[in-house]
């Protein structure tokens, strides 16, 4: 990638920029809210609409963003996604209830949406498919500085002035990147025909229902009947919009997507496996903080050896790759990220501190490499049209793995501690626990779905070299 342009160059480090002001943004949001349930008046184990509200409305306005970026441009929309997710973050620092919170929550995810996956679509028209895995690997690495720095900065925040202003530090950065993107950003765009409203309506209003359903189990207190209509609503929506994209010439995700192996099963282990993945964020904040008695500022800096190893393991994924394959990697890889997340029901008050920064270290490498290399063998073998609808879907499966992981933790860790009837010390351990080994089984099956990738296939890696 030395030989890059430098015009590429830059192009890696703004849309490396809109990762950082998401990682930042959801590592502060985790760590900050039980101090938000304390100053909203709610319990700290029924905040997870405030990531809900997010990471579904995402996952909901995905899908239209690379038909927008075909239509208008990535520039254009690159930039509104900026603008929208800065007025977010604003509304969000001067929220005084949690249905304000969660309306400004929502405005974030509308720019959110946009963001982050014209930002990988740019890069992937901007790279050529032996180049991709570095130039991927090099947009992520400083996204991880949001966080390293963000729960850390969250705590120190929470308890020197108000939550308020975790989310008012997001405006600088926003400047700064929307600015840099009329000057960075390529305007590339493709020729599009007419957006299938109808398909996408069934689609979303099936995320909607189903995530609705899991959040129901804890937070909203719907009754058992609900859940099950909401439940079985959203999977008939869905089935119609599959019915529905067989039928129409230009659905909203063509289904040729899934006549491409390495898509196919690629795009199916993202939403499975990062359901646990997705729930981690949430949950260890909770049992510092909520189980252990962690002021935010400690829990923050306990979480920075799931960065530094995050970080580390960037780099390392090529080599692992090119010597190993995605087949075998991706099953080894999927079953230690379920055993490190199941690791954490040895947490408790007497843990050595070392033994718990090795956990959270541990934790830290494998996620990261997962998340790399699904990332890349779901991409890479997407050519012409199918590149800008792939991409889209591939956004859309990690948001939505991360809204059902929060809303699916949240109703286990509900179920637990209604079980061992204690919400608060060291007496509720047992519930985070018994939530943990939960999630971390559910991570370990999803290993089944890598088996199906190709044994003999060869996919093609770079070998490592700096990625500037």
């Amino acid at each position: 990638m030395n030989e890059a342009p430098r015009a590429e160059r830059a192009l890696l480090w703004l849309v490396a920029l809109g990762v950082f002001m998401q990682m930042l943004d959801s590592t502060i949001v985790n760590t900050a809210l039980p101090a938000m349930a304390a100053g909203l008046g709610e319990s700290p184990l029924r905040m997870q609409s405030v990531v809900i509200a997010y990471a579904l409305t995402m996952a909901m306005l995905i899908p239209a963003s690379g038909w927008l970026a075909d239509r208008f441009g990535t520039r254009r929309v690159y930039f509104t996604a900026i603008v929208l997710f800065t007025l977010g973050s604003l509304l969000c620092g001067i929220s005084s209830s949690l249905s304000q919170l969660v309306a400004a929550r929502v405005l974030q995810g509308v720019g959110g949406a946009m963001l982050l996956p014209v930002g990988r679509l740019a890069v992937l028209r901007s790279y050529p498919r032996g180049e991709f895995l570095k130039a991927m690997s090099f947009v992520t690495l400083p996204g991880l500085i949001g966080p390293l720095v963000g729960p850390t900065l969250g705590g120190w925040l929470v308890q020197a002035i108000s939550w308020h202003w975790i989310f008012l530090i997001n405006i600088p950065v926003g400047l700064i990147a929307a600015l840099a993107t009329l000057r960075l950003m390529p305007d590339a765009r493709s020729p599009v025909g007419a957006f299938d409203l109808s398909g996408y309506a069934m689609l979303a209003m099936s995320m909607v229902a189903i995530s609705l359903s899991l959040d129901g189990l804890s937070e909203l207190g719907l009754r058992h009947a609900t859940i099950a209509v909401l439940f079985l609503f959203g999977m008939a929506m869905f089935v119609a919009y599959w019915l529905h994209a067989t039928r129409v010439p230009k659905p909203l995700f063509p289904l040729a997507l899934f006549r491409v192996p390495s898509y196919r099963v690629g795009i199916l282990g993202n939403l499975f496996s990062r359901i646990g993945s997705g729930s981690m964020p949430f949950l260890i904040p909770l049992l510092l903080q909520v189980g252990l008695g962690f002021t935010p500022l400690e829990a923050g800096m306990t979480m920075i050896p799931v960065a530094l190893a995050g970080m580390a393991s960037k780099r390392a994924v090529v080599p692992i790759v090119q010597r190993f394959g995605y087949r075998r990697v991706l099953i080894v890889n999927t079953i230690l990220v379920g055993a490190a997340m199941a690791s954490f029901a040895l947490i408790g008050p007497d843990q050595p501190a070392w033994l718990r920064i090795v956990q959270l270290s541990a934790f830290g490498l494998v996620n990261s490499l997962q998340f790399t290399a699904m990332n890349t063998v779901t991409l890479r073998d997407l050519d012409g049209e199918l590149a800008s609808g792939g991409n889209s879907l591939l956004s859309m499966v990690m948001m939505l793995s991360m809204s059902f992981g929060v809303a699916a933790a949240g109703g286990i860790l509900s179920a637990f501690t209604e079980a061992f009837g204690v919400e608060r010390g060291p007496a509720a351990l047992p519930a985070f626990h018994a939530t943990f080994v939960s999630v971390g089984l559910v991570t370990m099956m999803s290993a089944w779905i890598f088996w199906q990738l190709e044994p003999k296939r060869r996919y093609p890696v770079p070998p490592p070299a700096d990625p500037m």
